[in-house]
């Protein structure tokens, strides 16, 4: 799915019911997050080459913080000043790349 230009930021009730369904992310003061771990380097760079793909393919893209086993993935929607539907299904096929 393509990010829509002019979405809707979500409301308190709607995004925590989309956080129900994203273990682990928290929203934070840079959109809904999480941090994951993995065995080393190798692991970690193919994670990311993975969100970057997904990033490219949907026109949405995250902020990122890359160390030697771990990575953190932000989404957030400058436009609308906050967290949208497009953050949550980009969140959610990130989790599809952890399943």
């Amino acid at each position: 799915m393509r990010c829509r230009p002019g979405a809707a930021r979500l409301d308190a009730e709607a995004l925590a019911g989309h956080l129900r369904d994203l273990p682990g992310w928290v929203l934070g003061a840079d959109g809904i997050a999480k941090s994951f771990r993995f065995a080393g380097w190798q692991e970690t760079i193919a994670f990311v080459n993975a969100v970057a793909w997904i990033a490219h393919r949907d026109d949405h893209h995250p902020d990122l913080v890359v160390g030697y086993d771990r990575c953190r993935v932000a989404w957030s929607t400058h436009d609308a000043a906050g967290v949208t539907l497009n953050d949550c299904i980009c969140a959610a096929s990130v989790e599809c790349l952890v399943a």
